[in-house]
């Protein structure tokens, strides 16, 4: 089902910002939650976004994602929350001038190092209001696919010890947490010139860096050698241990993620093929599970000093 020009022209009437103005609605692409859209009024340009259908079963708190919207957007990261309304969980945003990016525009070390940059900023923000823990939000999925009878892969339980001990591992390490995403497809970025501004927060909360590290490697397709100058721009030294933990926690988003596309191939009205996302995932996961990397990630994430 393609997006509702009808429910976003309803919602427009509720927005205080464009009142008296004319207005100009077109359907952005790129989100595979919600309901995004350009919206131009008054000579100005704004994001309007709307949550899908059920997201409650995806774990998000509506209130938790515009609180840590506006610490985000107070680093110069995020971008700016302009108006909220609560009883339709609408957000106006920000509209970001720049070029959104992709695994392709994100492979070299200096849109490594940028990225980087853009972390630091965002993990000094105010404290977001609640935490975030995969591991806690897996079991959490997992108690949705047994209520809801949502499809997973076959193979998936049997693989729960192993999350097990690679959660053990990277709580050896373990760093202070911060104000984090959680959730870096490389379509989060945008490239307004200056910055690398990060955008969509309704999956954010504090975590170890780490996992923020891990999860944009991963998406961003980031080899070894981007993953290590991703590492030292962001820790300011090439930390072998963390490296390690950056790597789990890559690991780890497509364990997790892989829960998140069956439920939304089970709930999800949006016009996106979830069934072959999750099993994307899950086999890249079990590439990696399956590796002689896994292990030595696993001893240098345990491995206390330098």
């Amino acid at each position: 089902m393609k997006q509702s020009l009808s429910r976003a022209e309803e919602a427009v009437d509720r927005v205080w910002l464009w009142r008296g103005k004319d207005v100009r609605i077109s359907s952005l692409s790129g989100g595979l939650t919600n309901e995004n859209y350009l919206v131009e009024a008054g000579g100005e340009r704004f994001v309007m976004r709307l949550p899908g259908s059920s997201t409650e079963l995806l774990s998000i708190d509506r209130a938790n994602e515009v609180f840590n919207a506006r610490a985000a957007a107070g680093t110069g990261i995020g971008p700016m929350l302009l108006e909220h309304v609560p009883e339709l969980n609408l957000m106006v945003l920000e509209f970001i001038e720049g070029p959104t990016m992709s695994p392709a525009t994100l492979q070299s070390a200096r849109m490594a190092q940028r990225m980087a940059e853009s972390f630091k900023r965002l993990h000094a923000a105010a404290r977001f209001s609640k935490d975030f823990d995969m591991f806690r939000l897996i079991e959490e999925y997992l108690r949705i696919v047994d209520e809801h009878e949502v499809r997973i892969p076959p193979d998936y339980r049997q693989r729960l010890p192993l999350v097990g001990e690679i959660e053990r591992a990277v709580r050896v390490g373990s760093l202070a947490s911060v104000s984090c995403h959680n959730d870096l497809l490389c379509e989060n970025f945008i490239d307004d010139g200056r910055s690398l501004r990060i955008v969509d927060y309704e999956l954010s909360g504090n975590n170890d860096p780490c996992f923020d590290l891990g999860n944009t490697a991963q998406e961003a397709s980031f080899d070894d050698e981007l993953r290590a100058v991703l590492c030292e721009a962001y820790f300011g030294r090439l930390d072998p241990q963390q490296l390690a933990r950056m790597n789990l926690f890559a690991l780890m988003s497509d364990v997790g993620w892989t829960l998140w596309g069956a439920i939304q191939a089970k709930i999800s009205a949006l016009d996106f093929d979830f069934a072959d996302y999750y099993a994307t995932r899950w086999n890249r996961a079990l590439a990696v599970m399956d590796s002689d990397r896994l292990q030595g990630w696993l001893r240098q994430a345990q491995r206390e000093g330098p």
